[in-house]
């Protein structure tokens, strides 16, 4: 299992009265899914599905939440999927669309939207054996008539890695794991020359199963998963507490500026849903798993990962952590947060029984 050798809501909410919701308080300490009025989706997938590749684009019928591959609630190597879903936000409606064209299911890819399209990238397969690979493919699927066009391969497949959109042009692969280790890489692909190079590399200990986000030109690295060396001939795999900041010269986006900065307040977790979030100026963070674990849900050392239900921000202006409240439900297992008007979504994921989701997880932020 992950990796060789080791063992790997949306619930449906009624506003309450106008009266209610006048006088229920506000405040970061409240939860980000409050029962108030910030609720009103009561969308699903049409299947549940976790690990999967999420984006926003405006589709047909407007902005459209979208999933690709995942795993399904067998949580086998034979539930890895390369199915695709389409979710419009305006009728809350989700359907199935057209599969990733791809032979075989994929775990822990990445999508990121740029210029209308949304680019899908990687993942790995999943043999009855156990072995598993990272793979090169990379996908500009067009919402518009929901076809999959294959671009330039990734020159170093990787799996598990942070995705990150700039200037509407660029995108940034920050490190990950590539069929036997972590990589310190982080790959530059531009969308108009369909050409890769390589940027500045990530500084910090390479990691799988982090997160972050893009605000402006600075990025926000946090947590994932590194490996410890051998124990008892298998890789040891621990959580990875630290939070890196790259500065992008704009004249030159190869060029990334990094420093670390405050890891994120209590302790690291691990497949956290994030995003850049431009009109707040801050990274967002939400829910992950508190146990390096691999696809099953179940932690490398046989201990059972356990979903947060915490809401952080950093913010990109003061340099500093900001608690933004909590989930309704803890939740794990994520491969982005999207938004939508004043509206975060989660897609899927797992909860604190280890339950693979169909539910599509809407919260705001109080400030």
């Amino acid at each position: 299992m992950k990796r060789l050798g080791s063992l790997t809501i949306l619930s449906v909410v009624i506003a309450v009265a106008v009266l209610a919701y006048l006088l229920w308080p506000k405040g970061a300490e409240q939860s980000a899914a409050a029962e108030d009025d910030d609720i009103v989706a009561s969308f699903a997938l049409p299947e549940a599905i976790t690990n999967n590749a999420v984006a926003k684009a405006q589709g047909p019928d407007g902005a459209t939440l979208y999933s690709f591959n995942g795993l399904t609630k067998g949580k086998s190597w034979q539930d890895t999927s390369h199915a695709a879903f389409a979710c419009v936000i305006s009728s809350q409606t989700c359907e199935t669309i057209a599969p990733v064209p791809v032979d075989e299911g994929r775990l822990a890819s990445a999508a990121v939207t740029i210029s209308g399209k949304i680019y899908l990238f990687g993942g790995y397969t999943v043999a009855e054996s156990g072995t598993e690979v990272s793979t090169p493919e990379v996908f500009a699927f067009d919402p518009e008539d929901e076809n999959y066009a294959r671009v330039a391969d990734m020159p170093t497949p990787v799996d598990d890695m942070v995705v990150l959109p700039y200037l509407d042009r660029y995108i940034y692969l920050v490190s990950g794991w590539h069929d036997q280790g972590n990589v310190s890489l982080v790959q530059l692909y531009d969308t108009r020359t369909d050409g890769w190079t390589q940027a500045t590399a990530f500084p910090g200990k390479p990691v799988f199963g982090h997160a972050g986000g893009m605000v402006g030109n600075s990025m926000i690295i946090s947590d994932g998963v590194a490996v410890a060396g051998l124990v008892d001939g298998k890789r040891k795999f621990v959580a990875a507490p630290f939070t890196w900041r790259g500065d992008v010269d704009p004249d030159d986006p190869a060029q990334i500026d990094w420093k670390p900065v405050d890891p994120m307040p209590g302790g690291p977790l691990y497949r956290m849903a994030s995003m850049g979030d431009e009109q707040r100026g801050q990274v967002i963070f939400a829910g992950g798993g508190d146990n390096p674990y691999n696809y099953n849900g179940i932690g490398y050392d046989d201990v059972p990962a356990k979903p947060s239900d915490r809401i952080f921000g950093y913010d990109l202006n003061s340099d500093s952590w900001q608690a933004l409240g909590r989930l309704d439900a803890a939740s794990m297992d994520h491969r982005g947060l999207v938004k939508s008007g004043d509206d975060y979504y989660i897609l899927g994921g797992m909860d604190a029984a280890r339950t693979v989701k169909a539910e599509i997880v809407k919260f705001r932020i109080d400030d």
